[in-house]
């Protein structure tokens, strides 16, 4: 929601560059990335419950002085730390998912989870009910309800709908039990601290979904562009272009059963009798392709005189494939690392928003000097240069995650 309002901001604090403003979602993301590494850690000491409630009340609090700011220092020292606390549920979320669900349908039960984190743009308002998901003011809120709150209400009032979400968030948090269990943590604690090095076997993997992550994240500076700036759209009805990319994720998770029979069809792992976690990689190689096929499709369509349609159509499969990629990477390394989901997530978390906090910076700068046509293509072919990431995980992961000492007393 912040960037639905950065006009306002610039407006307000007299402000004449764009990227100034749009570092209140660079300090945010970067406090997000931070934050999933050290309270998803806290989590699996402490309990994932109490840094829950710990977390979405300090975040609630960081929130406050944001709207109520006299100057843009406030507004981003403010937004770095409401991303920090916000990063517990980044990486401990999916870790409380995995507790409670077992391998056949854990890519269901973080479907599900997803629709907070990446449908926002169209089922925004299902944040008020998402406990694990209202802490991502961008992803939760969404563009379509910034973009009318601020055109009606002011910047400001963007930052009271995110409070009035932590708030209904903190209420229903207290309706959630601990699902890790204390004990056993206390007898792994010091182990899981000597072994989370080993996640460097999956660099490649946290570079490839962090490079997709920083792409969806800089629709939220080129949709603006094409829309308002290109096609003359108010920021209300600008944001409505996001129904494209929200009814494709919502289309990756619907899928979910078929998505499941395919996964139980492959051959069965020898060790556990189960599908091994390569399975669900598949899905992420689908959305792997999905993705710059989309981003050609709306660089190409994004100027009048092509009908606005074609542009927001190019969504479907780019919704479609960052929700394959979203549900199924955060799968696959849940099923590897089983009860060091968490930890293993932070990893991934700390490079997906450490790249996602940088990119958007040089978004307008990018398409102002190449255009919507060239620069949407070079993003494209920078995604199919890393097409051959999952493809080589969905072949050669068993070996990686046997060479995984952390992974193999998980499967212990």
């Amino acid at each position: 929601m912040y960037t639905s309002g950065t006009e306002g901001i610039q407006k307000d604090f007299n402000i004449s560059s764009d990227i100034v403003v749009l570092l209140g979602l660079t300090t945010n993301l970067f406090g997000l990335a931070i934050g999933s590494v050290i309270l998803s850690s806290l989590s699996e000491v402490y309990g994932r419950r109490l840094v829950y409630l710990v977390s979405v009340t300090l975040f609630a609090l960081m929130i406050l002085p944001v709207a109520l700011a006299k100057n843009i220092e406030a507004v981003l020292i403010c937004r770095f730390f409401a991303g920090f606390f916000g990063g517990a549920w980044i990486a401990s979320a999916p870790g409380s998912v995995t507790d409670v669900t077992d391998d056949e349908y854990r890519a269901l039960a973080l479907s599900c989870w997803s629709l907070g984190t990446m449908n926002g743009p169209v089922l925004g308002m299902l944040s008020f009910t998402m406990k694990f998901n209202s802490v991502s003011d961008e992803s939760t809120a969404g563009p379509i309800i910034g973009g009318f709150v601020y055109q009606y209400l002011g910047w400001r009032w963007i930052n009271w709908v995110v409070l009035i979400c932590s708030g209904v968030s903190f209420v229903l948090m207290f309706f959630v039990k601990e699902t890790y269990a204390p004990a056993l943590l206390r007898q792994r604690a010091r182990k899981r601290q000597q072994e989370t090095g080993d996640q460097r076997w999956c660099i490649f993997w946290n570079l490839y979904v962090g490079v997709v992550y920083a792409v969806l994240f800089l629709c939220f500076v080129a949709y603006p562009i094409v829309f308002e700036q290109l096609r003359g759209w108010t920021p209300g009805i600008a944001g409505l272009a996001y129904c494209g990319i929200g009814t494709g994720t919502a289309v990756a998770v619907s899928i979910e059963p078929l998505i499941r029979r395919i996964i139980q069809r492959h051959p069965k792992d020898p060790v556990t009798g189960r599908p091994p976690p390569e399975a669900a990689v598949f899905a992420v190689c689908v959305g792997s392709l999905m993705i710059p096929i989309a981003e050609f499709w709306f660089a190409w369509t994004a100027r009048p005189p092509v009908h606005w349609i074609c542009p927001i159509l190019a969504g479907l499969p780019f919704g479609f494939g960052n929700g394959l990629v979203f549900i199924y990477a955060t799968n696959y390394l849940a099923g590897s690392y089983t009860v060091y989901a968490a930890s293993s997530l932070s990893g991934n978390s700390i490079i997906r928003y450490g790249l996602a906090g940088v990119l958007p910076l040089a978004g307008n700068k990018m398409y102002d000097t190449l255009g919507p046509e060239w620069a949407g293509t070079m993003l494209a072919l920078i995604e199919v240069v890393l097409i051959p990431i999952p493809f080589i995980f969905y072949k050669y992961g068993h070996k990686i995650r046997m060479r995984s000492p952390m992974i193999m007393k998980g499967i212990r």
